[in-house]
C-alpha cells in the first residue's frame, strides 16, 4: 500500500514531504517538540501527544511514522512553507492521514508551530489530503475531529469540511486517550468522497510527486 503514497505533495503555498528519520532533521525536531519548546503549552493544549522529554523520543517518534508509513496505515508529512511565504522552507508542523483500509476511511491530523497559526494553512492542506484520500487512494470517507474547547480548529475544519460538501457528525464522548492516559470527548466531521467529487474537490489545486 505504501508504494501509493506520494512523498511529496504541493500545494499553492505548502510542500508536505514524507516524515521521517532524515526529515526533518532529529534535531530540528526535537528543538520544536521538546518540553521547552516556544509555546510548547498552547502548541500541544489540544492534540492527544506530549512533548518530548529527550531527543531520543524525538527520534522514536520519527521512526514510528516512517514504520506507519512502510506498512500502509498512515501517511504522516511534513509541512513547510513554499517560497513567497513568510518562515519558506521552514518546519512548521506536521499533518497526516491515518489510513484504515478495512473501513476503506481516512483520519486527518495536523499540529503546526504557533508563528504559522492565522494563516489558513490548515484548510491548504486539508484540501491536499482529501485530494489524496479520494483521488488517488480512492478512500469512501476521511474523518476528522477535534476536541472541545479547540475554537480555532472549530472554525477551520468546519470551513473545509463545509467546502468540500461534508458534514459534522457531533460530539462523542470518551473518545480518545491522550499520551498521559486523559479520557477526553470528541467533536467530529466527514467528507465522503461523493459529496467531495460533488462540492467540485476533484479540481483541487495539488500536485504529488
Amino acid at each position: 500500500m505504501s508504494d501509493l503514497l506520494p512523498e511529496t505533495v504541493l500545494t499553492d503555498r505548502l510542500r508536505l514531504e514524507q516524515l521521517g528519520p532524515a526529515n526533518p532533521d532529529p534535531s530540528t525536531f526535537y528543538e520544536h517538540t521538546r518540553e521547552e519548546a516556544p509555546d510548547i503549552e498552547e502548541t500541544t493544549e489540544y492534540v492527544s501527544w506530549s512533548p518530548n522529554r529527550t531527543p531520543a523520543a524525538g527520534v522514536e517518534f520519527l521512526e514510528n511514522a516512517a514504520e506507519s508509513w512502510a506498512a500502509g496505515e498512515g501517511a504522516t508529512y511534513v509541512v513547510r512553507p513554499r517560497e513567497g511565504e513568510p518562515g519558506a522552507g521552514a518546519f512548521a508542523g506536521t499533518t497526516g492521514l491515518g489510513l484504515d483500509w478495512d473501513r476503506d476511511r481516512g483520519e486527518l491530523g495536523i499540529w503546526l508551530r504557533k508563528p504559522f497559526w492565522g494563516r489558513g494553512y490548515s484548510g491548504e492542506r486539508a484540501d491536499a489530503m482529501l485530494a489524496l484520500a479520494f483521488e488517488r487512494l480512492d478512500l469512501e470517507l476521511v474523518g476528522v475531529s477535534h476536541l472541545p474547547g479547540n475554537e480555532n480548529s472549530e472554525r477551520a475544519i468546519t470551513k473545509y469540511v463545509e467546502r468540500h460538501g461534508g458534514r459534522r457528525a457531533g460530539r462523542f464522548r470518551n473518545r480518545l486517550t491522550d499520551a498521559d492516559g486523559t479520557v477526553h470527548d470528541t467533536i467530529e466531521y466527514s467528507v465522503s468522497q461523493q459529496e467531495w467529487r460533488e462540492a467540485d474537490g476533484a479540481e483541487t489545486a495539488v500536485e504529488f510527486r
